[in-house]
């Protein structure tokens, strides 16, 4: 039997709509803060996960919440059994999430929380897989008795299991879940031959024109592919990854994480922690000594999880990005303790789409905590009109971008 734990109770409002509920209350999320929960225990039910995530690991979520830009003390909603565990001797933790409150994720004034994640990766909830179906009722009774009214999963698998159990859980309660936005990211079916693979994705034509480029690029130097496993390793490797991330276009529009203190000091203490336990690696590809890209990879179970990629754009003519690309889909394919690798990219990604052909269906989900809740349709209403305002924000400045690269 799950037990609910480390939440507070509050004042329920009569929330006679926007009104009710002012910015400084609206923020207020009455879970557990991450901090709080034991990092052993946190771990365990990582490794019974039902399904993987690795943005949602103890090594990565707790340095992250406490630097990391636009996310800092975020709350967890958790599950935990009766029977005490070995790592604490309080019941057993069986399912997590971390959430923030809707005003903080949306500025939308509404008892609503939201999974939280300011890199838009993945916010699959961790469940035990012996208790899938009692942790995701659980979490949703949870914070149903904290006043809330829904439960939103931004960038959640649609077709993974915690998603089904979550489901199965409103269900028991005459509830069903809304799917507020969806679409489809590239992933890599690792258990494929990688050159079957990519002969496939690219075609013959193309594989010669990179193995072209690949050349070229060898008059430089050597071309090699090198992985950081251990944590000695992964240390000197990052910072040729944040090097290279900052000296390109994401420098130049000021999202390298090299660029924000809390970015940077959240993945310096990340990557080792994480490679401690294997779960993060660093791929670099390089030309003689010169590093000519990098990317972050994690790892949780039986699924890779691509996490950011830097490149020297002096290189741009030989296809930096795509080379260690290339390498690292041979490397995963040939991994046999990998099955699928997450491309963790926004759609349409030119770069990754045409080599990772799979796909995996993703979308944000507003889970109902409370039958004929008139919050619902508000915080639906929204959250749509919130992002038609964004896309089309973005559509101008990709507009004014193009102009003022065309003019330089």
């Amino acid at each position: 039997m799950a037990d609910i734990v480390n939440w507070a109770p509050v004042r329920r409002s009569s929330m006679r709509g926007f009104a009710a509920h002012a910015p400084r209350t609206a923020s207020r999320c009455d879970a557990a803060a991450l901090a709080s929960i034991n990092v052993d225990q946190w771990r365990g039910l990582a490794d019974r996960a039902v399904e993987p995530n690795a943005y949602n690991l103890a090594d990565w979520e707790l340095p992250l919440d406490a630097t990391a830009r636009d996310r800092t003390n975020a709350a967890a909603l958790t599950a935990c059994t009766d029977a005490p565990s070995a790592e604490s001797g309080a019941g057993a933790l069986i399912g997590l999430v971390p959430v923030v409150s809707a005003w903080r994720a949306y500025r939308i004034p509404l008892p609503v929380l939201v999974s939280a994640d300011p890199y838009g990766t993945l916010c699959t909830p961790l469940l035990d897989r012996a208790f899938a179906n009692e942790a995701a009722a659980t979490l949703l009774r949870q914070a149903r008795a904290i006043g809330q009214h829904a439960l939103i999963l931004r960038n959640v698998a649609l077709d993974g299991a915690a998603m089904k159990a979550l489901t199965a859980a409103l269900e028991r309660d005459g509830l069903t879940p809304h799917i507020l936005q969806t679409h489809a990211r590239a992933c890599l079916d690792a258990t494929q031959d990688a050159d079957d693979l990519l002969r496939d994705a690219l075609g013959v034509k193309k594989l010669k024109e990179l193995r072209r480029q690949r050349n070229r690029l060898a008059e430089q130097g050597d071309v090699s592919f090198q992985v950081a496993h251990a944590p000695g390793d992964v240390v000197p490797a990052l910072e040729t990854f944040l090097a290279l991330e900052a000296s390109g276009w994401k420098g130049k529009r000021g999202t390298a994480l090299l660029q924000h203190d809390g970015d940077a000091a959240f993945i310096r203490r990340a990557s080792p922690a994480l490679a401690e336990r294997g779960q993060c690696e660093i791929v670099t590809l390089r030309a003689g000594t010169t590093p000519v890209a990098a990317a972050i990879v994690l790892r949780h179970q039986d699924r890779a999880f691509y996490f950011k990629l830097g490149v020297d754009e002096q290189f741009a003519k030989f296809s930096p990005g795509v080379q260690l690309t290339l390498d690292l889909t041979r490397y995963l394919c040939a991994d046999p303790a990998i099955a699928l690798a997450d491309s963790t990219a926004h759609p349409g990604h030119p770069m990754i789409e045409p080599i990772w052909r799979g796909r995996l269906a993703i979308g944000d989900v507003l889970l109902p905590l409370r039958r004929r809740s008139h919050v619902v349709p508000l915080a639906s209403a929204a959250i749509a009109l919130r992002g038609r305002m964004r896309s089309s924000a973005r559509r101008v400045l990709h507009i004014i971008r193009k102009r003022q690269e065309k003019n330089t």
